[in-house]
């Protein structure tokens, strides 16, 4: 048994060797979830350096095209689309989850997974077009721009698929633990906060390269 102390060293009562080590063990939850802040804040400054990069280069085209003659809004809005339902369908999977239904939580992941999939092809095949029409990243500093933005917001969306399946198999295979349903918050918050990013590209590069 271990004595709980005053300041001035005096005994006050008794914890059993697993209480007292329950109340002096730290926390994961609150470690878990700080840090993860952290990382959401440096990728906040990642995408603020990379929005005022295509600030001040976005008009120089270097006599090449420009997002009025190169930009679907079309497709674009479609892409739109896919992404923000898969921010719906991720909460339907946390109230699932809230519900401790394992099946339909795993259910509405798969419908992300899928949403989010969608919207990584229609992605790759605007660069493509974009390529093979001769305005890839090396055309301009405007193209190089546009490319380093939207492609890290592809390639955080493309972990976040990675980070989905690795967590319906664990899911999958343990259930909703403490440990699954910390890492499903996370990602959740990771997924959430790519949507709002993205409604930032489609305001400042597409809508406002197109008006």
């Amino acid at each position: 048994m271990s004595d709980i102390r005053t300041p001035h060293g005096a005994a006050v009562g008794a914890l059993s060797p697993r209480a007292y080590h329950l109340a002096h063990e730290p926390h994961p939850e609150n470690g878990t979830a700080l840090g993860f802040w952290l990382y959401l804040m440096s990728d906040c400054l990642i995408f603020a350096a990379l929005f005022a990069t295509y600030g001040v280069l976005g008009r120089s085209y270097a006599a090449g095209p420009s997002g009025a003659e190169l930009f679907d809004l079309t497709l674009v809005a479609i892409n739109t689309g896919f992404l923000l339902l898969s921010s719906i369908t991720f909460g339907f999977a946390v109230l699932r989850k809230q519900r401790g239904d394992e099946a339909g939580t795993l259910r509405w992941l798969a419908v992300t997974g899928l949403l989010g999939l969608c919207f990584i092809g229609l992605e790759l095949y605007e660069f493509h077009h974009l390529i093979q029409q001769g305005a890839g990243p090396q055309r301009s500093a405007f193209l190089s721009a546009f490319f380093a933005l939207v492609g890290t917001h592809g390639l955080h969306v493309t972990f976040g698929l990675i980070w989905l399946v690795v967590l319906m198999l664990q899911i999958h295979q343990h259930g909703l633990t403490t440990e699954n349903t910390r890492r499903l918050m996370c990602l959740s918050m990771f997924w959430h906060f790519l949507d709002v990013v993205w409604i930032g590209v489609f305001t400042f590069v597409y809508l406002m390269g197109v008006l």
